[in-house]
């Protein structure tokens, strides 16, 4: 199956996958539908990331990539509205300019979420439902 994922300087030496990253584990977005991909990628760009390109992989391809350097995957079903959260890591492994930045894992104070953060996610997921 053809799936779709966000790369940044796509083709480059310095080509970066797009991954959301939580309790210390990253997890590639594979979408099944190629809108979905798009719409996620300029929800990014609103959020001041990198324009993103939408590029097609085999799904086990993409498996097979995300076993290799230790990354969770998740498939986002066709027509699902997946929103970027409203925060990203401060310190990436990849830079947009070309120099691979080793990971900083956050400290105990710097992982945990505010009252505050914690409401406003309580608050979204109840308008989900």
């Amino acid at each position: 199956m053809q799936v779709y994922v966000l790369l940044f300087n796509a083709g480059t030496d310095n080509e970066g996958i797009h991954s959301l990253q939580a309790n210390g584990r990253n997890t590639v977005l594979m979408f099944e539908n190629e809108d979905d991909a798009t719409r996620f990628g300029l929800m990014l760009e609103a959020q001041d990331f990198p324009t993103p390109d939408i590029e097609a992989f085999e799904q086990d391809e993409i498996e097979e990539f995300c076993e290799e350097a230790g990354f969770d995957l998740r498939l986002i079903p066709s027509g699902s509205l997946m929103v970027p959260p409203d925060s990203a890591v401060e310190e990436m492994a990849w830079d947009p300019d070309g120099e691979y930045v080793e990971e900083v894992p956050p400290t105990a104070d710097e992982s945990r979420l505010s009252n505050e953060e914690l409401d406003d996610i309580r608050q979204r997921l109840e308008k989900l439902l």
